[in-house]
């Protein structure tokens, strides 16, 4: 790959990759390739150093003792952190999401320290987990259509005065604070509850990050039938009475 590759790392797909998560990798990948970008895709394992010339960085869900090992190893490693400082574009899901805030309950029931990338304090839960089809309207500052996808967690995550939701729910708990927040970012890091893989079920959340990464406005056009198709199956399946 050249030295103007636009790097994409896939950070902890050992520890985090549930609900088929590392298909945001894969999206984000091929629709970078479909406008005819150079791509270097990085899968970094746990036991390996996070990189800090990305321009973007996923990381996905996972179960609550490798949420915790991620935690450790992110905050002991300090890559993460340092592209966060670069400017570098950061998405995460579901237990990714908490690990990027600054602290949530681990595995034992203690308060682990987060990376403290976005401005959010995730709790857990004392009432029936948040499980279903979503439904949510993106901030109307990124134009995007509304977000479809799957959660399924305990945690409750509060924001902090300098986070703002990616979404507000239609449908779903999101956040599961009632408020009917959905999501965070702070920047250009980024947080969802949201499986599916996301990024299959929302591929103009894939090009965000993509003219983030490139800083442009725009993206040439490409064939989303498939996507829209996957898109209008869920979002009948979400809204078809119970």
């Amino acid at each position: 790959m050249s030295d103007s590759s636009l790097r994409l790392v896939w950070v902890y797909p050992d520890l985090l990759s549930t609900y088929g998560d590392q298909g945001n990798a894969l999206v984000v990948e091929r629709r970078a390739r479909q406008r005819g970008l150079d791509v270097m895709r990085i899968d970094v394992r746990s036991d390996q150093p996070v990189p800090t010339s990305g321009d973007i960085y996923l990381i996905g869900g996972g179960e609550d003792r490798p949420q915790r090992l991620a935690a450790e190893r992110l905050r002991r490693d300090g890559g993460l952190s340092r592209a966060a400082s670069n400017g570098a574009i950061i998405f995460s899901v579901c237990a990714g999401y908490q690990i990027l805030g600054h602290e949530f309950i681990n595995d034992l029931g203690e308060r682990e320290p987060g990376l403290g990338l976005i401005d959010v304090i995730s709790t857990r839960g004392e009432g029936e987990r948040c499980v279903g089809d979503v439904l949510a309207d993106i901030d109307p500052q990124f134009g995007l259509p509304q977000l479809t996808g799957f959660e399924n967690h305990q945690g409750i995550t509060h924001l902090g005065p300098t986070a703002r939701p990616f979404a507000r729910t239609v449908i779903g708990r999101g956040n599961g604070t009632g408020d009917g927040t959905e999501g965070a970012y702070n920047d250009t890091v980024f947080g969802t509850y949201m499986h599916g893989p996301v990024m299959a079920r929302n591929p103009q959340i894939a090009d965000l990050l993509l003219k983030l990464a490139l800083d442009v406005n725009a993206l040439p056009p490409t064939d989303d039938r498939w996507y829209e198709a996957l898109r209008a199956e869920r979002i009948a399946s979400a809204t078809q009475p119970a």
